[in-house]
């Protein structure tokens, strides 16, 4: 007996492959633009081919009235920036299904460093590794370690690394890598050193063993620190961000 048609399958797996493509297309058309124009720096030529998927707004477009959503992860930090309520889009009412779509609501409907923050910690490791198993693109991943390093926590530390995890696992990973810009390697850097104050801060229990002397005193060590278990994740990942 023959086999069933998985129709939605096929259906699902055309739209992405067209998706591609014309990703693929839309960049490549901007890189020649870029070069026609004679563009004085990298960062132009980058910034040329990053917006080559936007288009004018439309009058269905226009954003209407704003509410308030909460999607604080970190309210009860003292070392959290974060305001407990921010604005967002109506728009986002619905997350991302598709790389495309959260292209258009990172572009258009963040607005600033702290709704951006919120809304990769609102997804999390695991939507964010789906939406770019296929390829990261060229640009972003600069742009969420800024994102990252300017508003990490402690209460995210663990779903920061998990983030950074789930990037290092998409396509073409190493190139997008090398091709971060000297500001974006030191932001990089930056945010690995926060990541490891973070992990050896008293506040970090998992680091930590506690012991009584013979007198019953209670004494505080430290518990394998340099070899934690986060500890040598973020040696792994300094490793594979190439973060000396």
């Amino acid at each position: 007996m023959d086999s069933i048609i998985d129709f939605h399958a096929l259906e699902k797996e055309l739209e992405e492959a067209i998706a591609t493509d014309e990703k693929y297309q839309r960049e490549n058309e901007a890189k020649f633009r870029a070069v026609h124009q004679k563009v004085a720096s990298y960062e132009e030529f980058r910034d040329i081919v990053l917006a080559s998927h936007l288009r004018p707004l439309e009058k269905r477009d226009k954003v209407r009235e704003k509410r308030n959503v909460s999607w604080n992860t970190c309210t009860t930090k003292a070392d959290c920036k974060l305001e407990t309520e921010v604005q967002l889009s109506p728009d986002l009412d619905l997350l991302p299904k598709t790389s495309s779509e959260f292209y258009r609501d990172w572009r258009r409907c963040m607005k600033n460093s702290q709704e951006r923050y919120q809304f990769l910690m609102h997804l999390g490791s695991q939507t964010l590794c789906q939406l770019f198993q296929t390829d990261l693109a060229f640009g972003l991943l600069g742009e969420f370690l800024a994102v990252l390093a300017e508003n990490a926590c402690n209460k995210d530390q663990d779903l920061i690394l998990e983030i950074l995890e789930s990037f290092s696992r998409t396509k073409r990973f190493g190139l997008n890598v090398e091709l971060l810009g000297k500001q974006e390697k030191e932001v990089c850097r930056q945010l690995f050193d926060k990541l490891r104050r973070m992990g050896t801060s008293p506040n970090n229990p998992s680091d930590l063993s506690y012991a009584s002397d013979a007198a019953g005193t209670a004494i505080t060590q430290m518990d394998d620190q340099a070899n934690g278990p986060v500890e040598r994740r973020l040696k792994k990942l300094m490793h594979l961000y190439q973060v000396s």
